[in-house]
């Protein structure tokens, strides 16, 4: 089994369509400016972009996801136009670690002015076979509020198998709301 890495990768995961990779600092003004125009319309599923309202918020969290890179408990990435390496389109990664079970989370979120174009679905498939095979995981799961629709077409798009609803799974703003499961094991990417 391969170890969590520590370091981020120096090479990108890529397909036709997006290139996901580690966040770099000079992604903090595209990751200001693309939170800005998506938070309302992404804060009701991810609260972690509500505190992401300045320059300043976003280089911290940059290096923030570099130190939990190194640390091995979180692996963020930013998704990007293949054809244009600098325009940011939304942000995915592997948290939650379980190193004991090779669990992870993995979480997506896209710019409001690119939803309906496939961007989560295939940077979670890139993200997916990176959590499968490089880090060695044996399941990931995808845990959505039930309200989240469009979360929810995502994971059963990347074929991610549905286990059910559980109560209280998610705090999210204050209250406690169910949450849809679902999980890709290393099988379900062959």
């Amino acid at each position: 089994m391969n170890p969590l890495h520590t370091q981020p990768p120096s090479a990108v995961l890529l397909d036709d369509f997006v290139c996901v990779r580690p966040w770099r600092p000079d992604d903090a003004e595209a990751l200001h400016r693309v939170a800005e125009e998506s938070l309302r319309t992404v804060s009701p599923w991810i609260s972690w972009l509500d505190p992401i309202r300045s320059l300043a918020d976003s280089q911290r969290w940059i290096a923030d996801s570099g130190e939990l890179w190194s640390a091995a408990s979180q692996y963020r990435f930013g998704i990007f136009d293949a054809e244009d390496p600098h325009h940011l389109l939304g942000g995915i990664g592997l948290n939650h670690l379980n190193p004991t079970h090779r669990i992870a989370n993995l979480g997506y979120w896209v710019r409001t002015s690119t939803v309906g174009r496939g961007i989560a679905t295939r940077a979670s498939l890139l993200v997916a076979r990176f959590g499968l095979t490089e880090l060695g995981l044996g399941r990931i799961e995808i845990i959505t509020a039930t309200d989240n629709a469009a979360s929810h077409r995502v994971a059963e798009k990347v074929g991610a198998v549905f286990e059910g609803v559980q109560r209280n799974r998610l705090r999210m703003h204050g209250a406690w709301i169910p949450a849809r499961m679902y999980s890709l094991v290393p099988e379900d990417l062959r």
